[in-house]
Parts: C-alpha cells; structure tokens; sequence
C-alpha cells in the first residue's frame, strides 16, 4: 500500500510543500531538498554499523548523481571506463592464476614423494581449496521452462525482430519462471545467451513495455556489462567465495585448555583473512559496479529504440509499481483471470494515483542509491531517457499478435495459475 503525506511543512529552499511517500522521510518535490536524506527505517543494514552505513550511502548517492550528471546528454559506448574494467579484468586474472597455483602445487605434493607422506595432507587441503575457490560461471536455472521456436514461434519472432533492432544476437536459450522479474545472462565457459521472462511481469505489461523488456534485456549482450564478460566475471564471485570460506566457525566444543587456545588462535586467523578478502571483494565491487551502471543506462536507450522512449519509460514506471503489479497478479490469478486481466488491473491502479508516480521516481533516488547496487536508481534512469533524443519505436507489437503470443504461454500461465491457487 502507498500512503501519500502532502502539507507536513514547507521546504526552507524553496517554500513548496514537502511530500512523502511510503512513510518516507519527507522532502520537497520542487527542488528535492533532503531527497538526498538517511533513511534508516527504510534501508537494509550493508555493514551493520549505522554511521558506516550512513556514510557508504552519502558516498553511493553522490557517487550516483555524479555519474548521472556526466552520462546525460553524452554517447554512452559500450566500452564503459577503461580504468575500472582495467583493474576489474587483472583482478580475475590474478585470482585464476592464483587458485590454479594452489591446484597444481598441491598437485604436486600429492604425487612428488612416495606413498604415505605427511606432503600429502596440505597437498590435498590445497587442491581442495583451490576446488572449492574455482570461477564458476553459472548454470542454467533447473526451474527455468525453456521454449522452442516450435512451440512458441510468435514469440520467438518477436525477440529477432527486436534484436535486430538494436544490433544484439539472439538468445541460445529462452525461457519463463514464475518471478516478477526478466533477466538476460550467459552460462558456462560457452557464453550460452539465456533469456529468461518472469510470466507475471510479462502478461501484466501492455504491447509497448513489452517490445521495450526484450530490448532491454538483450541489450545486456551487447552493452558492455562488466557482470557478464569471461574475463570480468571471476572477480564478482571468487573473492566473496574465499572471504565466505574463511569465515571462521566454532570447531572446539569442550575440550582441553590446549585445544581451545589453538581453536581460538586458529579462528583469530581466519577472522583477519576473511574481513581482508571480503574488503578487497567490497572495494573491487564498488569500482566495477559504476561501469555496471552505465551499462544498464545503455541497456535502457537500447530500449527505447526499439520500442520508442514512450513504451521505455512506461516500463520503468511499471517497475516502480512491483508491489501493485504482485498484488494484482494474485488477486487475478486467484479469481481465475489470466494476463489480460492483470494488466488492466494495473492499468487501474496505475490511473486512480497518477500524481505518486512523479513522488516515486524520486524517492528511487533515494531509496535506490548504493555502492553496491547493479542498477541506477529507475528514476534517474527515467530522467535519463527523457533528457535524451526522443525515439519513434521501430518494432510494434499488435494486439492480435500479442494475443497470439500469450496463447502460445497458455499452458505456461495455467501453470502459475494453479501454484499461485495452491500457495494461497
């Protein structure tokens, strides 16, 4: 539920009436003083100390308008910061060539003397830790219900046409879940391209904000993001892999003086080493994260030409309406409605508060603003679009063949259908 406050006091900038939404802290929607506020009741705990929150966050929201300030109006590449993929790519070198040392050292001390030798025990803790430590680069998702063009050729179509569109490949796998979520990725040393559509949020948008998900989405495969490059990704997953490992654990329950001062000493060491990686892991993040996010401003003007900035910014005006469009999936979905339903259904909420949406992209800002986020904040990301050449679409969905495209998901949809009535 939205609550919208209007009238508590009046901006000392500016003298307009301060606004707030969802309980936030208020700020004044004119000249968006104290957008930039701490919102504690609102924010998850990042480190678990306030004022190291407090801080990271005035850093992540300054750090965010800035980029902002310096990507509007300008060409966005596809290359992102030379710098931060620099430093980005020699991180996951480094960290390969060092987890293929411990492999092949305690390789080495396994089979280089004669059997039984003590070598043998660090030999095979190593090659355990560097089995464990290894790049992993992801797997196809075992809930993912993949289609074939056979079975939903309309579909299918569709993702070529947008495709072309904005100059990416097509995906090897396409499939639906059950999320309110869309997600586009590759898996494995192959670099498999996975497209994967959330039914609620693809039977809940209208034919635009559809065309302008796919673009989205397949823009991931060629907007540069450091997330999903071979030589990139490593770094995101293997030093959050070794600070986990590390974290020490209680071994020794109730032994002698000697072993509970070993256990001690022991995960003293490993208290250090994991609080060192995970810092390492946090800094490196911090960096890469803001190429992230200028590849995810590029993903959405990738977007909007292929369905027009209208349908673009209508899509992420939908995102900021997740919990309406959760809310009215289920109710639909229990009464027995299918995706035309929920999408009027949306349409209906959406059109009884059309004055929140304006207050909702700018609590974003706030809300959203990390150093750790993937994403920009949707209502800058919004500002983006609009501030830039507006586009025509150059692919339309029609109604019939929209139609077409949801009764080639109907076995899909009854599905959910039947796991949301069971949940229920």
């Amino acid at each position: 539920m939205i609550n919208t406050v209007a009238g508590t006091e009046a901006c000392p900038e500016c003298g307009a009436t301060t606004a707030s939404v969802r309980e936030a802290l208020p700020w004044c929607p004119r000249c968006e003083w104290r957008l930039d506020a701490y919102d504690p009741q609102r924010r998850q705990r990042e480190f678990g100390w306030s004022w190291i929150d407090r801080w990271t966050y005035r850093v992540a929201f300054r750090a965010t308008g800035r980029q902002f300030t310096q990507l509007v109006g300008r060409p966005l590449g596809t290359n992102g910061s030379g710098t931060a993929r620099a430093l980005t790519v020699a991180a996951s070198l480094l960290l390969v060539a060092a987890v293929l040392a411990l492999a092949v050292v305690g390789g080495w001390l396994v089979v280089a003397f004669p059997f039984p030798h003590l070598a043998i025990v660090p030999g095979v803790a190593m090659v355990g830790l560097a089995i464990a430590l290894r790049p992993r680069f992801g797997r196809l998702d075992p809930e993912l219900e993949v289609l074939t063009r056979d079975r939903a050729p309309e579909l299918f179509g569709l993702i070529d046409e947008v495709a072309t569109a904005i100059g990416a490949p097509v995906p090897d796998v396409v499939g639906v879940s059950d999320a309110i979520n869309a997600y586009a990725g590759q898996v494995g040393l192959r670099r498999r391209k996975v497209l994967s559509l959330g039914l609620p949020m693809w039977g809940s948008l209208p034919a635009g904000a559809r065309v302008a998900l796919l673009g989205h989405e397949l823009g991931h495969f060629v907007n540069g993001d450091p997330r999903r490059g071979l030589l990139t990704q490593p770094a995101f997953d293997m030093l959050a892999s070794a600070a986990d490992l590390f974290r020490p654990v209680q071994t020794v329950v109730g032994r002698g003086l000697l072993e509970m001062i070993g256990d001690a000493l022991g995960r003293a060491f490993q208290w250090v080493v994991s609080r060192v990686l995970f810092v390492a892991h946090l800094l490196l993040v911090a960096v890469a994260l803001r190429d992230s996010q200028r590849a995810e401003y590029l993903a959405d003007e990738l977007a909007a030409r292929a369905a027009g900035t209208t349908a673009a910014t209508d899509l992420l005006d939908t995102l900021l309406a997740a919990e309406s469009m959760a809310l009215a999936v289920r109710r639909e979905t229990q009464a027995g409605h299918g995706p035309d339903r929920w999408r009027a259904a949306l349409a209906e909420s959406r059109a009884a508060n059309p004055d929140r949406l304006p207050l909702l992209r700018q609590l974003s800002v706030r809300d959203e603003a990390s150093l750790f986020a993937f994403h920009p904040p949707t209502g800058l990301r919004h500002r983006m679009l609009a501030a830039r050449t507006w586009q025509e679409p150059a692919v339309v969905l029609t109604p019939g063949r929209m139609e077409r495209i949801d009764a080639e998901l109907a076995r899909d949809y009854d599905r959910f259908r039947r796991t949301v009535t069971w949940a229920g």
